[in-house]
């Protein structure tokens, strides 16, 4: 099964781009580039570009000015997502067809589609609910979830080396830990992003020249309510936002002692030293990047390298993960 194989690789390196490609749409302010969904103005392919085209969008569309550029990023990154979820439809029906063959039940692949359209539906609510907190921080988490996902199942064509029993035991606990961990960090990231928070706390390490600025975690994390507003309906304060930064912080702190113990234990295993090396490298990319983000006002390239680490840190952790709960089960 190499068609199948190849595939299955493909979708991984796809999610990848996926990923990145939205970053950098939310970056650039592109997300309502096109205010409806799935067409851009009423038009399936392409964007309004004519002037009948434009003086068409506009009137159906009363209030919106046409803005080709910011709505061709927009576009460009569904058309990537559509291409994604037809690559993984594909993987489950060959799942399916060849699982004798495979030798796996088909049920990860067919999880994968009901993923993605979870994800198409959070696309849509993003763009129709205005870039609500919520809804784009889970659109983040779904599409994380999606390369988690199809790694996992990449890595299962593959035959890598594994660790010897004890030590797979031993590491277990703490490489689900490390995941869980990460995942609310990237949690925190995308509250952090949806929030337009990143550039609150001028400086760094401290935020406004204090270790634990004021703060307001119950309008900070409130979930149901709009884009710079408190569920009461009013705007956000400076502290509420001080406290989504800080705790992001804080979680980046605790990512770096977990998911960093756990690399350096993995090291003394030959079997996972590859990953536990590419972990730590990770890590301290993704500080460096973080800091630099603030120091440097938040440059379009490092903010979107942000992004890509921490995908790349995720998938690292599930190979790890994969290689210490394989063994452990055989």
């Amino acid at each position: 099964m190499s068609f199948y194989r190849a595939l299955a690789y493909c979708a991984v390196a796809l999610t990848f781009i996926v990923i990145v490609v939205g970053a950098y749409v939310r970056l650039e302010d592109a997300g309502l580039g096109c205010p409806d969904w799935p067409g851009c103005y009423g038009q399936m392919l392409g964007v309004p570009d004519e002037p009948h085209e434009v003086a068409r969008a506009e009137q159906a569309f009363p209030g919106k000015t046409v803005d080709r550029g910011r709505a061709w990023k927009e576009m460009f990154h569904r058309y990537l997502a559509g291409t994604l979820g037809v690559l993984i439809l594909a993987v489950a029906m060959l799942a399916w067809r060849h699982r004798r063959a495979i030798g796996r039940a088909p049920w990860l692949a067919t999880g994968l589609v009901a993923l993605v359209a979870i994800q198409a539906a959070l696309g849509m609510w993003t763009v129709t609910l205005l870039l609500k907190p919520a809804i784009v921080t889970l659109h983040l988490l779904g599409g994380m979830a999606t390369l988690a996902l199809t790694t996992w199942l990449a890595l299962r064509e593959l035959d890598p080396p594994a660790p010897p029993p004890a030590a797979a035991r031993r590491l277990r606990p703490w490489a689900g830990a490390g995941l869980a961990v990460l995942t609310a960090q990237i949690a925190l990231g995308g509250w952090v992003s949806a929030n337009y928070a990143a550039l609150v706390c001028p400086d760094f390490p401290t935020c406004h020249g204090a270790w634990v600025p004021a703060m307001d975690f119950g309008n900070a994390f409130h979930v149901l309510r709009e884009l710079g507003m408190t569920a009461a309906g009013a705007a956000l304060s400076q502290e509420a936002l001080n406290a989504i930064q800080w705790s992001h912080r804080l979680g980046a702190l605790a990512t770096a002692l977990v998911v960093g113990g756990l690399a350096l234990a993995a090291l003394r295993e030959p079997a996972l030293r590859v990953a536990a090396c590419v972990i730590i490298a990770l890590l301290a990319v993704q500080a460096g990047l973080g800091i630099a983000n603030v120091l440097l006002r938040l440059p379009l390239v490092l903010a979107a390298a942000h992004n890509a680490v921490a995908a790349l840190l995720l998938a690292a952790l599930v190979v790890l993960n994969f290689s210490v709960f394989k063994q452990s089960s055989t």
